[in-house]
């Protein structure tokens, strides 16, 4: 498999908006088993539980300053070479969505050099790909658990539909949130911190007019991410660790006639307290 791969399939507003993506929020310690992503400019290696269920997985990177890690199931009967041929076949700016009949995104992170990053995920069996966000991929296998472990029942769930969001108004640090897809299509969980109300207002105005460059004058810290693009259904679960103030939650995924999320409304104003 080839470059192609990421390029369409796990790029994020880093790369696509010029945007300065900062490392998500932590998960407290749980008893979960660990998976582990250990990321280079142009390697990852899985390590630790590959086994079905709940699972805490821990993001490292070295010999660069960030990366962007992802995990991707194949449907039955396709293999990473099938897979890797089909997605480097798609043009650019093809929707993520064009993967659905052929694998899904079931998480896409962040990795920040001197600090290890991680999120709760609840992994199917099945054949995956690990994923950075430069040019590295690994098969791996994932078996079947004859107990799988349970995942901590958040504090709070905060989803994206098509389109837009739904969840809390404000969320607090130290709580445990689940960000969820419960849309048809791929999306994502950018959040971009403003000095108030009606800074958040006034970008979202300019979200919604494509007027993207407009809108980043805005934003008064470099923008992080809950969770990258995501597939229907699926979610990871991060505890909120963030500064409190507004913030705006946005979409940055393209749709079918290529217009982003963010031109049909999907953004949304929250704050985030002690």
């Amino acid at each position: 498999m080839k470059r192609p791969l990421l390029a369409i399939v796990l790029t994020i507003a880093a790369s696509a908006y010029g945007l300065a993506v900062t490392a998500g929020s932590s998960t407290a310690a749980t008893p979960l088993p660990t998976l582990t992503l250990a990321l280079t400019k142009h390697t990852i290696t899985v390590g630790g539980s590959t086994v079905s269920g709940a699972v805490n997985i821990v993001s490292t990177v070295t010999g660069e300053k960030a990366d962007g890690p992802g995990l991707i199931l194949l449907k039955p009967g396709v293999t990473p070479a099938e897979f890797g041929k089909i997605v480097g076949s798609l043009g650019k700016g093809t929707p993520l969505d064009a993967i659905d009949p052929y694998a899904s995104i079931v998480f896409d992170g962040t990795a920040t050099a001197g600090a290890a990053t991680t999120a709760q995920v609840w992994l199917r069996p099945g054949s995956y790909i690990a994923v950075n966000n430069g040019d590295g991929f690994t098969p791996f296998t994932v078996a079947a658990s004859a107990s799988p472990a349970a995942l901590p029942t958040p504090d709070a769930t905060f989803s994206a539909i098509d389109f837009g969001f739904r969840g809390p108004s404000t969320l607090h640090d130290g709580e445990l949130v689940r960000f969820q897809n419960d849309g048809y299509l791929v999306h994502m969980m950018i959040f971009a911190q403003v000095k108030n109300v009606a800074a958040a207002k006034k970008a979202e105005a300019l979200l919604l007019a494509g007027k993207m460059t407009a809108a980043k004058k805005n934003v008064i810290a470099p923008p992080g991410m809950f969770a990258g693009p995501l597939s229907h259904s699926y979610f990871q679960q991060e505890v909120i660790t963030q500064p409190p103030g507004t913030y705006v939650i946005l979409c940055l995924m393209n749709s079918q006639d290529g217009r982003e999320h963010t031109q049909l409304g999907m953004f949304r104003t929250i704050t985030i307290t002690k």
